[in-house]
């Protein structure tokens, strides 16, 4: 069985990359294993700063947004009659993204593009710019 890795961020090129390739399936004899994975920016702070913010308290906001992105997204998958597994990571999107495909030994991503146009996307880099080139395993963009 394929298992395939979605990232999602909330943003409409992500939840249109879900719904392009949930209607897709219908090509597959069999439905593949299907993860989502949302990555929240890692949280920076000055030693200062720590006497006013609460670790714990960060670490359950991250995860709160997380939660929210993907329980839209699988909102769109159960529409479509599809279920999937969900998961949370923290740090760089890219990279936090090609490392969790490789530990976890998926057989593709499926990532949606931002559509900003060459210009921009050269000037100023992209997660999916970026997972297409550290990944190692086939990414498939939806645009």
């Amino acid at each position: 069985m394929l298992k395939i890795l979605l990232p999602v961020d909330g943003s409409d090129s992500s939840n249109k990359a879900v719904m392009d390739f949930t209607q897709s399936l219908g090509n597959y004899k069999e439905i593949p294993e299907i993860h989502l994975l949302n990555v929240q920016p890692k949280f920076y702070s000055s030693e200062d700063s720590s006497l006013f913010i609460d670790k714990e308290n960060v670490r359950q906001h991250l995860q709160n947004e997380g939660m929210k992105i993907l329980q839209n997204t699988l909102e769109l998958m159960k529409q479509a009659g599809l279920t999937g597994q969900s998961h949370i990571l923290v740090g760089e999107p890219a990279e936090m993204i090609v490392n969790f495909a490789k530990e976890e030994f998926f057989d593709c991503i499926v990532i949606g593009t931002r559509g900003m146009g060459v210009v921009k996307s050269l000037l100023l880099g992209s997660v999916t710019n970026k997972v297409v080139q550290l990944s190692t395993i086939p990414v498939l963009l939806v645009k």
